[in-house]
């Protein structure tokens, strides 16, 4: 599958990031370059962080001179950052005139996590997320997707180092199809970031032809946002489930794990207050995922102005994961971090208001 760069309006320049390797070696073909060329400008591009063509030195000075006529490599905008007292950082990062979008960077040790955000807002209405709040915008391009893993280790430097990313940020990645595999392909590329497939996550609310068609095209983890051991209750809490109800997502996930099981399938469960956190709810999920590889990530709630929903105790959530894992399920219990500055689970929404024309203030925010 190839990538879909964005249409570029007349007089506009061609903007790289928007091509993974097969894309942008397609583009030298047509200018009559080789294809090699792709190579080195995804090279000085992804690996080294380099904008100006005019120090890509290994290019001949007369394409490089074409590029810098036609071409260039424009992330999204930082408009505004903030840093949590536990290390996470949060950017908010302007995609066009009106639209921004969040993006989280989580330090642990040992490793170093982006959550990235593929589309503004998002239409599938879980009525536990704010992004959800905000409704749905429009789709990112591939370089609005990749550009902030891009700007990201821009900003932190040598400081921090990123090894994972997930697709868990405002959006649902799967009905952004295209961008997202190019984005993907580019993060998972030797010679663009060179993450290990293991390294990168796509979470979905469970859009289950997308996720079969992802199986055919790219090797990346799959995360389910599942929330819910039952279809009536899912129905409620993830709509979309309407749609695709829990057995034709189940049976998706045991094809995307394959016949030798060779990925194991994460299942994130956000833990809502006497909604979906009793005794009864954790047999109820041992029971429909049994026989699949699974992890189950429990989430505790994080809140937002206006939610119905408060956060399951952390006795609740304590004796939710003993059951599953006594029942021989991989249950970890997920860390909140960044609350204190709106980037936990659930909190990104990327909408601003001017309060004073030298700074922004963050409202709620979603994912």
């Amino acid at each position: 599958m190839n990538s879909v760069p964005a249409p570029v309006s007349p007089g506009a320049k061609i903007n790289l990031l928007d091509f993974d390797r097969e894309a942008l070696q397609a583009f030298f073909g047509e200018i009559g370059e080789k294809p090699f060329r792709a190579v080195q400008v995804i090279q000085w591009i992804h690996q080294r962080g380099v904008s100006d063509f005019a120090a890509m030195t290994d290019l001949s000075k007369p394409l490089r001179a074409r590029l810098q006529e036609t071409c260039e490599v424009r992330p999204p905008e930082i408009a505004y950052q903030q840093a949590s007292k536990d290390g996470t950082r949060k950017w908010l990062l302007q995609v066009d005139p009106r639209n921004r979008i969040e993006t989280v960077f989580i330090p642990e040790e040992g490793r170093g996590t982006l959550c990235i955000s593929s589309q503004v807002g998002c239409a599938l209405n879980c009525s536990f997320c704010s992004t959800a709040q905000q409704g749905f915008n429009r789709n990112l391009g591939v370089a609005e997707i990749v550009g902030q893993l891009w700007a990201a280790r821009r900003e932190l430097g040598e400081e921090r180092k990123i090894t994972n990313v997930v697709l868990m940020g405002m959006g649902e990645p799967l009905l952004n199809f295209a961008h997202v595999v190019s984005a993907m392909r580019l993060m998972t590329d030797d010679f663009a970031y060179g993450l290990s497939r293991r390294r990168v996550t796509l979470s979905t609310s469970g859009i289950v032809p997308a996720i079969d068609r992802l199986r055919e095209v790219i090797d990346v983890s799959l995360a389910i946002s599942l929330h819910a051991p039952t279809d009536a209750l899912r129905d409620q809490l993830v709509p979309i489930n309407k749609k695709y109800p829990l057995r034709a997502l189940l049976a998706a996930c045991k094809r995307y794990a394959g016949t030798e099981n060779r990925r194991k399938v994460t299942f994130e469960y956000v833990m809502l207050d006497s909604v979906n956190d009793t005794p009864a709810h954790a047999k109820a999920l041992v029971r429909l995922l049994s026989g699949i590889p699974s992890k189950i990530n429990l989430i505790p709630f994080n809140s937002y102005p206006n939610t119905p929903y408060r956060c399951s105790s952390e006795d609740v959530i304590e004796r939710f994961s003993a059951l599953l894992q006594q029942a021989g399920l991989i249950t970890t219990i997920r860390k909140t971090r960044g609350s204190d500055i709106d980037a936990a689970c659930g909190q990104l929404i990327g909408k601003v208001s001017a309060r004073d024309p030298r700074k922004f203030r963050l409202q709620a925010v979603g994912s």
